[in-house]
């Protein structure tokens, strides 16, 4: 069972990736290294694609090591320890000395990440935007505030589909413009209606679609942006001290969430050229691709569990940005008094609305 783990050349101790300094450090003798100094831990392989009429799918290469045998369970080289594992944990800690583990088997069959963005923010920034998303919110419940706690805290990087395209889009939108004038006995709205039409091409980037079952699209998609730019070619030092899952979710099965994202930001982009009018509405659309291609890349999130009245809660924090998003809950006794006083104060300001109106 091959576990690759970084050992410090000065103390043999496990090497971490520390994002606040953006390199492999030792934790004993706090000995700093540069990514590119370990890049003989990494193969070298060789990327295999073809283009395609829609979407070249064959993003990645490929593993270089034995064939997986199925198991899940596997020694420390550290301690000696059995480490346990799912089908799709890819990085992850011992449970016995805390040393970082790589699991290289967890990798064959698959196709190795192109890139990777790495953590700059670290678990105790996590932490603090946690306090900071609690604050303010006039509905929580104080007792979430005052005796809640964090139950899980890790830093996970998440398998990201790619898709990179051109599009060329035709959109009619149907359009309203509306006029309204008075006399001495009524009051007239016109409303005229127009069929716009657009047409043109758009390009696309690295539009990101979640390629883990475990991650929830919703929360995944809440974090974004990533800013790409600082992608860098994957290595896999990058996971040391973070947990990381392969994905389980193909690039074919990723397509139509692709597609559904493309499509949507074609039509908002050709619906803010349409300028002047009360209402515009999507009526048709045709967006066809080309040149579609597909990368493999992970992408740094913190995800944040806790448990209140026995339900859990998960909250995320892109690992990049410090984005932070999560559910929270309502105290149902203060949002009623709150809607209770707002229909006091509505009726209030209608009943005295009315009582100017007969003085006049």
């Amino acid at each position: 069972m091959a576990v690759h783990e970084y050992k410090c050349p000065c103390c043999s101790g496990a090497l971490a990736f520390d994002s606040s300094v953006q390199k492999l450090k030792c934790p004993f003798c706090d000995t700093e290294f540069e990514v590119e100094a370990v890049k003989a831990y990494d193969e070298d392989l060789k990327n295999e694609g073809t283009d395609n009429l829609d979407w070249d799918t064959n993003a990645g290469t490929q593993w270089t090591v034995d064939e997986a045998t199925g198991l899940r369970s596997y020694i420390c080289q550290s301690c000696g320890g059995e480490i346990v594992g799912d089908e799709n944990t890819a990085a992850t800690d011992c449970p016995f000395c805390g040393n970082h583990a790589i699991i290289m088997q967890q990798f064959s069959g698959a196709l190795k990440p192109d890139y990777v963005i790495p953590f700059k923010l670290n678990k105790e920034a996590a932490k603090a935007q946690y306090k900071q998303h609690l604050m303010g919110k006039f509905l929580l419940p104080k007792v979430f505030k005052d005796e809640n706690h964090i139950d899980e805290i890790k830093g996970i990087y998440v398998p990201f589909w790619l898709f990179d395209s051109d599009a060329d889009a035709d959109i009619r939108f149907r359009a309203t413009r509306t006029r309204a004038w008075s006399d001495s006995n009524y009051n007239y709205v016109q409303t005229s209606y127009y069929s716009v039409y657009r047409a043109g091409n758009i390009g696309f980037d690295h539009v990101p679609v979640d390629g883990s079952t475990r991650m929830a699209d919703d929360l995944m998609e809440s974090v974004e942006p990533f800013n790409f730019s600082e992608a860098v070619d994957f290595q896999t030092a990058y996971l040391s001290g973070y947990f990381a899952d392969k994905y389980d979710v193909s690039a074919e099965d990723s397509i139509g969430r692709a597609n559904e994202r493309i499509k949507s930001s074609t039509e908002d982009a050709f619906r803010d050229t349409v300028q002047g009018y009360a209402t515009v509405t999507p009526e048709y659309s045709s967006v066809r691709l080309h040149d579609g291609k597909t990368k493999y890349a992970f992408y740094p999130v913190w995800l944040l569990n806790t448990t209140y009245k026995d339900e859990k809660y998960t909250f995320a924090m892109n690992g990049q940005t410090g984005k932070f998003v999560g559910n929270l809950p309502t105290d149902k006794g203060k949002f009623w008094k709150f809607a209770g006083l707002f229909t006091a104060i509505a009726g209030a300001v209608i009943y005295a609305g009315m009582w100017i109106a007969q003085l006049l």
